[in-house]
């Protein structure tokens, strides 16, 4: 599991980062044209709000009632609502049954969800922020406030709270987004760019990969309640999702990547065959890929991972003992390659592994 972390949604302070989110975006001209155009109704605060943190919460001045609930699906929610907010608005029954409808896994009965008015909320997150969510504890206001309702506040923070639950090595996936959404996105690339800055909740924010994610679980979330008319205003647009990083947002939260696929061939080398042995690989997903090989003893064979256009070498496999070899690399956006091995000295079996994302 992702270590413990914090994010906070921003109130509208600073209209000035949008023409930097904006230019930000214009790298990506075919994706632009994809994304609703960004409006003053809410911009981003340089200085966002105070994380959540353990003792900020227990410290708050605020009686809570509520507690473990179960809703109509048969799941219990730990919902806490404050008691300054009237009983007939905000039911922590009512919080409950909102909450399992959201798109969600098993992740839910991990939760805490808090919801207080908005000076309750801004005295736990900082007072810019309009909800935040930390190591399985949510914070959002039951009221609207800037223009932002409470449903939208809690789809966004819970996007964190599915992204703390899932996985996305050698990443985060609470501030690089899961695993396939992360690479439909081209989360990687973009980092290697310095197009989107993972972690980033300062002047980056726009452009925070963990954010986006959390924006784009909130737009699907809302249009599987039929929600059509949906704002997209806290990150660039340059995120704004596809259809095919929705669906890969949707698997992401229904079908959660849990863990690398290795495949297994082998070859003969004999007299009369060709020295070299090409095996494509497909990669769909971005990660770390490893190859080992095993290979005919006293042979000096080379193996290489070479690029989709079969010329480029990304990398050779090195000695790691008396018939192995092996090679890790990384996949940033490629979405295939091929193990070139070349036969060198000693006829024989050889094996390759691959284990990809």
């Amino acid at each position: 599991m992702p270590h413990p972390t914090s994010r906070a949604l921003a109130v509208l302070l600073a209209c000035a980062l949008l023409a930097g989110a904006l230019a930000a975006s214009a790298a990506h001209g075919a994706r632009q044209s994809l994304s609703p155009p960004l409006t003053s109704a809410r911009a981003l605060d340089v200085e966002l709000g105070t994380p959540l943190r353990a003792a900020r919460l227990a410290a708050a001045d605020v009686t809570w009632r509520g507690g473990p609930t179960t809703t109509s699906t048969g799941e219990t929610v730990n919902v806490l609502v404050s008691d300054a907010l009237p009983p007939e608005a905000a039911s922590p029954s009512r919080w409950a049954e909102f909450l399992t409808g959201l798109a969600h896994g098993s992740e839910i009965s991990a939760l805490t969800v808090y919801v207080g008015t908005l000076d309750d909320m801004q005295s736990i997150c900082g007072q810019n922020a309009l909800g935040c969510y930390a190591s399985d504890q949510l914070v959002a206001p039951g009221e609207t406030a800037v223009d932002v309702s409470p449903e939208e506040v809690i789809r966004h923070e819970y996007g964190h709270h599915i992204a703390y639950h899932r996985s996305n090595p050698p990443w985060n996936a609470i501030e690089w987004g899961p695993k396939r959404w992360a690479s439909a996105e081209n989360v990687c690339a973009r980092v290697g760019g310095r197009e989107a800055y993972p972690g980033d909740e300062g002047s980056n924010y726009a452009l925070n990969p963990g954010e986006a994610w959390a924006e784009t679980y909130r737009l699907m979330d809302e249009r599987k309640a039929g929600i059509t008319t949906a704002s997209w205003r806290i990150v660039s647009p340059s995120f704004f999702p596809a259809e095919q990083a929705l669906a890969a947002a949707q698997q992401d939260v229904l079908q959660p990547w849990t863990a690398p696929r290795t495949t297994s061939t082998s070859h003969v080398f004999g007299k009369r065959g060709a020295k070299v042995w090409w095996i494509r690989l497909s990669t769909p997903l971005d990660g770390s890929l490893r190859i080992n090989a095993t290979l005919p003893g006293g042979g000096t064979y080379d193996v290489a991972l070479v690029g989709a256009n079969h010329r480029t070498i990304v990398g050779r496999a090195q000695w790691v003992g008396q018939r192995a070899k092996s090679l890790d690399a990384s996949v940033c956006g490629q979405r295939s390659f091929f193990v070139r091995v070349t036969q060198k000295g000693t006829l024989g079996r050889v094996r390759v592994s691959a284990t990809t994302p």
